[in-house]
């Protein structure tokens, strides 16, 4: 029936058929193919569907409720914005990889069950690769391979875990799953990675400033915030996740402030921002798992402004380097202003995020979970000096290289992609109750409440003094050509030099031992020629009484080991 088709699977139809289309048609048939996902999503029933028996296990491939919907509707907000930026590019490899890699993290939010989800899972997987090879570039190339390698390894153990879950339970339904069993554990550790945990976190700082410039809008919405989704669905409430979240949350901003590639800057504000998310899920109360949703709600469309932005610079000056821009509000005043709006966003009263990080901010505190209370916001007024006063001024503000020629602003197909995520920002943060009337559960919450602006304010002057006055006083690092360390340092460098090594003393032990295999095969063949020759060895004829006592002594060695 078609009421149980699994809605991702309308993108990921519809993405067969981009290589196929003439030029001017593609572009609105990739717009409309969302829309019509939205359509039938809209209409579906609550409930599950898509029954299907495989060998013992009952898969359900379609499970419909407001958690569910919720990641549902803003992935496919994603992917109409993320297709309307990326209309100006005739290139039919990102646009149906692209539409592959959506359709697969919608379909990964309606599945009912594990193993629709782990075909999903390693689906994503495979089609955002195509998003950072397309840069076409040898890093771009060694990056994507590292990435693929992670995210495969990510599947693999999700699968080992459901496969064990299977085992020990007798079912594969997608529910609460909990960490007291090892299974349970395999499949935390599963979604870990995919969500950017600490010291699982590095493929995401590796991969996306290496993508495409569309290709990192797209990769910034649905990897991670599919983690997210997986992870309130099966282990809202484990207490371990609020430490894990608070690290999460704090860490990344040590490197974001030194991070010379916007990009990376913005790969690691978005592990800062998944850290609420996780402490949401670890707190596990219907407060925190709505501030969990309508956060990554919100995260994904002003992330989207900032990546978009720092598209657009790259597209009009080929670099995504601080040390090599400033001064451009003048030539691109219109992207400057959209990307102030989309850092705006990340905390500012007014605009989206502040609606859904004040959920998750007072069901900590709620909970009596002051320390991870205290690390939230801490990270809330580090994220903006570095997204919200940062990355403007090291792109926009200063003064403008003398390489650097007077450029125009960025085709209108980006720019309007940009208007419709800032329309959004902003529309959510003064009317917020259409975001919280999705949420998975009934909302009983205002968040402009004369508390909570005063306390988000005086972050933010707090966290603008703070940036001004260390960077007049030279304490700030200035940002110039460098690589930032992180954990991908451990199997770039001192994982690559260990197997590099390991397999050059494989090689050597193995050219030694082929050696002297040969030189024995060629001692036995000498030896066995020289014993069947006619004169010597077997070849020479033997007396009849010693053939007769060589059998005896074969006879009685035999007797002796059967009954001894």
């Amino acid at each position: 029936m078609i009421s149980e088709l699994n809605p991702g699977l309308i993108l990921i139809m519809g993405a067969l058929l981009i290589p196929l289309l003439p030029r001017f048609f593609c572009g609105p048939y990739m717009i409309a193919l969302p829309v019509v996902a939205l359509i039938y999503m809209l209409n579906l029933p609550i409930g599950e569907f898509g029954h299907i028996q495989l060998f013992d296990m009952q898969l359900v491939t379609l499970r419909v409720d407001k958690l569910s919907l919720a990641f549902g509707y803003v992935f496919l907000i994603a992917v109409f914005v993320g297709t309307i930026y990326s209309l100006h590019l005739d290139d039919w490899a990102q646009h149906a990889s692209g539409m592959v890699y959506a359709g697969s993290a919608i379909g990964a939010a309606f599945a009912g069950d594990l193993i629709t989800l782990f075909v999903f899972w390693e689906l994503t997987a495979v089609s955002s690769v195509f998003l950072i090879w397309a840069s076409r570039t040898a890093a771009s190339r060694h990056a994507g391979q590292r990435y693929l390698v992670i995210q495969i390894c990510s599947g693999l153990i999700l699968l080992s875990g459901i496969m064990l879950h299977f085992r020990e339970s007798g079912s594969i339904l997608f529910n609460a799953i909990g960490i007291e069993t090892i299974p349970g554990q395999l499949i935390l550790i599963a979604f870990g990675v995919k969500c950017a945990f600490p010291l699982l976190n590095s493929w995401l700082q590796d991969s996306y400033p290496h993508a495409t410039i569309t290709g990192a809008v797209l990769l910034s919405a649905f990897t991670t915030k599919l983690a997210v989704y997986a992870i309130a669905r099966g282990y809202a409430g484990t207490d371990y996740l609020i430490p894990i979240g608070a690290m999460m949350a704090i860490l990344p901003l040590f490197l974001a402030v030194i991070e010379n590639d916007m990009r990376r800057l913005l790969a690691h504000a978005l592990n800062n921002q998944l850290g609420f998310m996780v402490v949401g899920v670890g707190i596990g109360t219907e407060l925190a798992l709505n501030g969990v949703a309508a956060h990554a709600f919100c995260h994904i469309i002003y992330k989207g402004i900032l990546f978009m932005a720092v598209g657009a610079v790259m597209l009009r000056y080929g670099t995504a380097k601080a040390s090599e821009l400033g001064g451009l509000c003048r030539a691109m005043p219109c992207t400057f202003a959209l990307c102030m709006l989309g850092a705006a966003s990340i905390s500012f009263p007014f605009f989206s995020s502040f609606v859904a990080k004040s959920l998750i901010l007072s069901a900590a505190l709620k909970g009596e979970h002051f320390i991870a209370w205290m690390a939230l916001l801490t990270a809330s007024a580090g994220v903006f000096l570095v997204c919200g006063l940062r990355l403007p001024y090291a792109i926009f503000g200063g003064t403008k290289p003398e390489k650097l020629k007077v450029l125009r602003e960025v085709p209108l197909n980006m720019f309007f992609a940009m208007v419709i995520s800032a329309v959004l920002c902003i529309a959510i943060g003064i009317y917020y109750t259409p975001l919280y009337d999705v949420l998975p559960y009934i909302v009983k919450y205002n968040p402009y409440t004369l508390e909570h602006i005063l306390v988000q304010l005086q972050l933010l002057t707090f966290s603008t003094l703070a940036f001004v006055i260390t960077m007049r006083s030279g304490v700030l690092p200035t940002l110039k050509k460098s690589t930032v360390l992180d954990t991908e340092w451990i199997y770039r460098k001192v994982g690559y030099n260990f197997f590099a090594t390991t397999g050059c003393m494989i090689q050597k032990t193995w050219k030694v031992a082929s050696e002297d295999a040969k030189n024995i095969v060629m001692s036995l063949e000498i030896l066995l020629k020289k014993m069947h020759s006619k004169d010597e060895g077997l070849g020479q004829s033997f007396s009849t009484g010693r053939m007769v006592f060589y059998v005896v002594v074969v006879l009685v060695g035999y007797l002796c080991l059967f009954y001894f």
